[in-house]
C-alpha cells in the first residue's frame, strides 16, 4: 500500500488540493459578505484585467481554449488507449490516466468556482440597486407589453434597413459601440461603472453555438465577451449588452436580460435602441401569451411589417435547431449548472426578466 501511495503521490496530493479547494468553496458559499468580498476584490478585477489584456488579440481566445481543450482530450484518450495496449501493468496505467484526467477537470471546476461561481452567492444587481422582481399584475403586464410594442414600432425605421425593409445594421458597428454602451446607466446605477468595456469578440464557429441555442458567452478565464455572429441580427445588439452585464459580475440570467434591455434602450445608438425594445417586447409578449392569447394577438397585430418580418426571421432561424440533440443536451447542462449554484429558476430565469421589466417600466406607460 505504501509503495502504491508513493508511486502516485503527486496525483494524490493534487487530488487533495482540489478536494480542499472545493470543500472550502461549498462551505463558505453561504457567507454572502465573504463571497461579495472575493468577487469585488479578486475575481472580477482579475477578469477585467484579463479582458483588457486579451483585447489586444483580434480573435476569441476563449474559442481557442475550447478548441484546445477538445484537442487535448482527444489526444489524451488516444494516448491512454495506446499506453494501455502496450503496458504490462494495465491497472496502474489506467489508474494514473483516469486520476490525471479527473484532477484536470476538478482543477478547472475549482478555478471556475473562484472566478465565476462566487458571483451566484455575492450581492447581485438587485441587492445593489434595490430593484427586485415582484408579482406582476395582469393590467401592468398588458400595459408594459403594449408600451414596448409601441416603442419597438417607433424605433424600427431608425435602425438601418435594406431596400426590402429587412434589418441591416452591421454587427461590427454594434461591437465597436459596446465600449460606451453602459455609460447612460452610470448615473442611476454607479456600481455598473467598471471602466471602458473591451470590444466583444466574434466567434468563428458561430453555427456550433446556434446548434447549442447559444447567442453569446462570457468566458471568465479570459474575461472575454463572445458573440455568435450567425443568428438574425435584430437582437444581436441586445445580446452584446447582455454579455457585458455578465462582465460586471452579474451571474443571474434574468438580471442580465433586464440590464441588456435597459442599456440598449437608453443608448445613443439606433440599432441598440431598436434591439432593446424588440427583445423586451419578445420577453413580455411571451409572458402575455401564456395568460391571454387574445391580448397578445391584438398587440402583435399593431406592429408594423418591418417588425413582424424581424420576428419571423428569428422564429424561422431558431426553428432549424429546435429539438436537436445538441441543443437539448446544451440546455439541460446549462440549466443544471445554474441550479447547482443556487439559481432555482434554472433556464426559466430567462422568462423571469418580465417581473423586472414590468416593475421598472410601468411608470413610463
Amino acid at each position: 500500500m505504501r509503495a502504491f501511495l508513493r508511486t502516485f503521490r503527486a496525483l494524490h496530493v493534487w487530488l487533495l488540493v482540489n478536494a480542499a479547494a472545493l470543500a472550502l468553496f461549498f462551505a463558505l458559499r453561504g457567507q454572502r459578505a465573504w463571497m461579495t468580498a472575493v468577487s469585488e476584490r479578486f475575481s472580477m478585477p482579475l477578469e477585467r484585467a484579463l479582458g483588457r489584456l486579451w483585447a489586444y488579440v483580434p480573435f476569441s481566445v476563449a474559442e481557442l481554449c475550447y478548441i484546445g481543450a477538445a484537442a487535448f482530450l482527444a489526444v489524451f484518450l488516444v494516448r491512454s488507449v495506446v499506453l494501455l495496449a502496450r503496458a504490462e501493468y494495465r491497472r496502474e496505467v489506467l489508474y494514473r490516466r483516469c486520476l490525471t484526467l479527473a484532477n484536470a477537470v476538478l482543477s478547472l471546476y475549482a478555478a471556475f468556482c473562484l472566478l465565476w461561481g462566487v458571483n451566484f452567492y455575492a450581492d447581485d444587481f438587485c441587492d445593489k440597486s434595490g430593484l427586485y422582481p415582484a408579482p406582476v399584475a395582469y393590467d401592468d403586464l398588458v400595459a408594459v407589453t403594449r408600451y414596448f410594442a409601441e416603442q419597438t414600432a417607433l424605433h424600427a425605421d431608425a435602425a438601418e434597413r435594406d431596400a426590402d425593409g429587412a434589418y441591416a445594421a452591421a454587427r461590427e458597428a454594434s461591437l465597436a459601440y459596446a465600449a460606451a454602451l453602459y455609460e447612460p446607466l452610470y448615473g442611476e446605477f454607479p456600481f455598473l461603472d467598471t471602466g471602458a468595456d473591451p470590444r466583444p469578440k466574434p466567434v468563428f464557429f458561430s453555427r456550433v453555438m446556434s446548434a447549442m441555442n447559444v447567442t453569446g458567452l462570457y468566458f471568465p478565464f479570459t474575461g472575454e465577451s463572445n458573440l455568435n455572429m450567425d443568428f438574425p441580427a435584430a437582437t444581436f445588439p441586445f445580446t452584446v449588452a447582455h454579455e457585458l452585464a455578465h462582465r460586471r459580475g452579474v451571474a443571474s440570467e434574468q438580471q442580465c436580460n433586464f440590464l441588456g434591455v435597459l442599456a440598449s434602450v437608453r443608448s445613443g445608438d439606433p440599432a441598440y435602441r431598436y434591439s432593446g425594445w424588440l427583445t423586451g417586447y419578445i420577453h413580455l409578449s411571451n409572458a402575455l401569451y401564456a395568460v391571454s392569447p387574445e391580448d397578445w394577438y391584438e398587440i402583435r397585430l399593431s406592429l408594423p411589417e418591418t417588425v413582424q418580418a424581424d420576428l419571423r426571421a428569428a422564429s424561422d432561424y431558431w426553428a432549424r435547431y429546435a429539438n436537436k440533440p445538441v441543443a437539448r443536451v446544451s440546455g439541460k447542462t446549462y440549466d443544471a449548472m445554474l441550479k447547482s449554484y443556487g439559481d432555482e429558476l434554472g433556464m426559466r430565469s430567462y422568462g423571469a426578466v418580465v417581473d423586472l421589466l414590468v416593475g421598472y417600466f410601468k411608470t413610463e406607460t
